[in-house]
């Protein structure tokens, strides 16, 4: 057994230390090792719980679309078998603005295009042909709602907008064969329109160019 001289020596004073100083080490490694596991824990739970809201977000915004474009439009007026042939005269349409039937060999550019004066029916309705939803608007139409319908065709590809001034209402949406009347930018039935028929199924022509045709 060593004596008390003997554990107070210089030599047994630095290994006392020196062994205090690597059990205080260890025991920072092991402080150390802990927090970056909880915080590894903590990041991967935040991610596992963002991805889950994300996927649950875009499974509930693919529903909402889904249920968009199956289910009718209220409100919405339809014309069935409309006729298609390319004509280079004027057009006597019995729907204003109209929805479909004979109309000019060269469509109205409507990769989300947004003109300010009136464009020919013709050209617009072999725009309709190809899958465009067109905006129409008289100048009884509130300046946020044509300022809110503006950004949402100049986002859009296959989609127009234009005055007629003539029209039934100050706001209409129409596809081949489909036509609806709103009340404003904020109606429900307008995101609805353009999610069920911009290329939709009551498209004559999909895939069909909406560049290179007539521009303002």
């Amino acid at each position: 057994m060593a004596s008390a001289k003997q554990q107070n020596t210089p030599a047994s004073v630095r290994r006392a230390k020196l062994e205090e100083a690597r059990r205080k080490e260890r025991a920072r490694e092991r402080r150390s090792r802990i927090i970056t596991l909880t915080a590894s824990v903590a990041v991967v739970a935040a991610l596992v719980a963002g991805g889950g809201y994300l996927m649950s977000a875009a499974d509930d915004k693919e529903q909402a679309r889904a249920e968009a474009k199956s289910s009718p439009v209220k409100g919405e007026r339809t014309w069935d078998k409309l006729t298609q042939n390319h004509v280079e005269k004027k057009v006597d349409y019995p729907m204003n603005p109209p929805v479909g039937g004979d109309h000019n060999p060269v469509w109205m550019n409507c990769n989300a295009d947004v003109y300010t004066k009136a464009i020919p029916n013709e050209n617009a309705v072999h725009s309709l042909e190809h899958g465009a939803v067109w905006v129409t608007y008289t100048s009884k139409a509130k300046p946020a709602d044509l300022d809110k319908l503006r950004e949402r065709v100049k986002s859009t590809p296959y989609s127009l907008m234009s005055p007629v001034e003539d029209q039934a209402a100050p706001l209409m949406l129409s596809a081949w064969g489909k036509q609806l009347t709103v009340d404003g930018a904020a109606d429900a039935r307008v995101g609805q329109f353009f999610t069920k028929y911009v290329q939709g199924p009551q498209t004559p022509e999909p895939g069909a160019a909406c560049t290179g045709g007539v521009a303002q």
